[in-house]
């Protein structure tokens, strides 16, 4: 008598969905706006308007993506990657391994990683709305401050794109050191938003709908524009 065929190992690699598309399209918009960003801060002087408009578009992105870290999909949620110390610690044990770490969404040091340049673009964006530099390039809500704090507030957001810069390094260093020692390309399922990892049919993370992402990028925009309109 033949027997049945052998069902499929569970633990099989398979190609599974992990980074929806709005977080893609986040992803990739804020690396293009954050270079702007700092290389039209650099030039200067007529760059500035538009240096301006690409900070509204970043702070918009910035609150769509807390929004999205609470009501997207299952990757995007903040309590899917934010871990504690106990994880990171057995995550950079796991580092030392041979073989791919198998990680879904973000691993837990990439979850700190990615909540650290969330916290380091606010606080950018923030201070840029109230900031005055030399030449009279004013944020618009820097009259709504002293002198001495918008002062106070453009040191700081000068200060802060370098901590901001090392920190996109280490990220960027860490993408490679990936890439080249656990041969897992985090950049690949950045764009296509697949991974293969062993995983059984009917356990792939939740994808929220589309629609829910262009609502709220949509109030994230409004959110902006009430703010510089109160300058």
């Amino acid at each position: 008598m033949t027997e049945p065929p052998a069902s499929s190992s569970p633990s099989a690699n398979r190609s599974v969905r992990v980074w929806d598309l709005p977080t893609r399209i986040f992803h990739w918009l804020l690396v293009v706006l954050v270079a702007f960003s700092w290389w039209s801060g650099e030039q200067g002087y007529d760059w500035m308007p538009w240096h301006f408009w690409s900070g509204y578009a970043i702070l918009t992105l910035l609150i769509y993506r807390i929004l999205w870290g609470f009501f997207g999909s299952g990757t995007a949620r903040f309590s899917d990657f934010i871990k504690g110390p106990k994880a990171g610690l057995q995550h950079l044990g796991a580092l030392f391994r041979p073989g791919k770490t198998g990680d879904v969404g973000h691993n837990p040091l990439g979850g700190w990683m990615v909540a650290l340049l969330l916290v380091l673009l606010l606080v950018q964006a923030g201070t840029g709305l109230f900031a005055e530099d030399a030449n009279l390039n004013a944020g618009p809500l820097s009259l709504l401050v002293s002198e001495n704090t918008s002062k106070a507030l453009s040191d700081i957001h000068e200060m802060v794109v370098k901590f901001l810069l090392v920190a996109i390094g280490l990220h960027v260093l860490a993408v490679l050191a990936y890439l080249v020692f656990k041969r897992d390309n985090l950049v690949a399922a950045m764009f296509s938003g697949k991974k293969l990892l062993p995983i059984a049919p009917g356990s792939e993370p939740k994808m929220a709908n589309p629609l829910l992402a262009l609502a709220l990028l949509v109030l994230s925009a409004l959110i902006v524009f009430a703010i510089v309109r109160l300058g």
